[in-house]
């Protein structure tokens, strides 16, 4: 299985527009993130989890020719916004796209994107979309996926399980029986977004006292904002614990 980071940055970007802080300001393409997304590949088939703003632009600088499934955290616009882009999928693989999300994200799909569920004139290119509801463990293009609960504040919201791999992003708290999925990991993604405290987002040191409960052997933080450095950040982290970046590319 290889994972692709799409892009690594918060719901802002980083650069933020406007702001002329050192790391918006910096010359190291690592602290240049687009927003979240990850791209899964493994023998069975390829997957991508949320489709942030920046989605074609990201394909296209991983020269990525074939998605089979997506996954959706939630609804939140960078999580959500690229989706239109997936209909040059639908013309490679001649299908709709099967997307898994919770209800209510779903919901919010059809709401953000109705010109897709409606009727339209002849000529109209738009993705064809096959929404599937998620309410415990799947399969998606034949890979086996276990769904994580995690809150987002107050919202719910899903982060994934693949073999030895979680991608858990957007995150403030993690419920105990949702930490009970994640033992014996490989590899964690896990949603940090810097190092004062946020109210729904996991700062540093919560995100570092979640890889201590969980003890991956390696974890990757992504869903960073402007306030984290890349080079300062990683050497103040443990070993086994790296800033994410946007083309990042880990194999297991």
């Amino acid at each position: 299985m290889r994972i692709t980071f799409l892009g690594s940055g918060t719901s802002h970007g980083v650069p933020m527009i406007g702001c002329d802080c050192p790391v918006c300001c910096s010359d190291n393409p690592k602290n240049n993130r687009t927003r979240s997304s990850i791209y899964v590949e493994t023998e069975t088939g390829c997957l991508v989890i949320d489709t942030a703003p920046e989605f074609r632009i990201q394909v296209l600088r991983e020269r990525i020719r074939r998605v089979d499934a997506i996954l959706f955290t939630h609804a939140h616009a960078d999580h959500l916004l690229g989706l239109d882009d997936v209909r040059s999928f639908n013309g490679i693989l001649r299908s709709a796209m099967p997307c898994y999300a919770l209800p209510e994200t779903l919901d919010a799909v059809m709401r953000a994107f109705q010109y897709v569920f409606v009727p339209t004139q002849e000529g109209t290119s738009k993705p064809a979309l096959e929404l599937i509801a998620v309410d415990g463990p799947f399969c998606a293009a034949g890979i086996p996926v276990t769904p994580i609960k995690v809150k987002h504040g107050i919202l719910d919201i899903l982060g994934y399980r693949i073999e030895n791999f979680a991608y858990i992003t957007d995150a403030s708290s993690i419920p105990d029986s949702s930490l009970a999925l994640l033992d014996n990991l490989d590899v964690l993604v896990l949603g940090v977004i810097r190092h004062q405290p946020h109210n729904t987002h996991f700062c540093v040191s919560e995100g570092l006292e979640v890889v201590k409960s969980l003890r991956p052997k390696a974890t990757y933080f992504t869903h960073i904002a402007h306030n984290l450095d890349h080079q300062s950040t990683n050497s103040s982290l443990p070993s086994n614990i790296r800033l994410a970046y946007d083309g990042l590319k880990i194999t297991l």
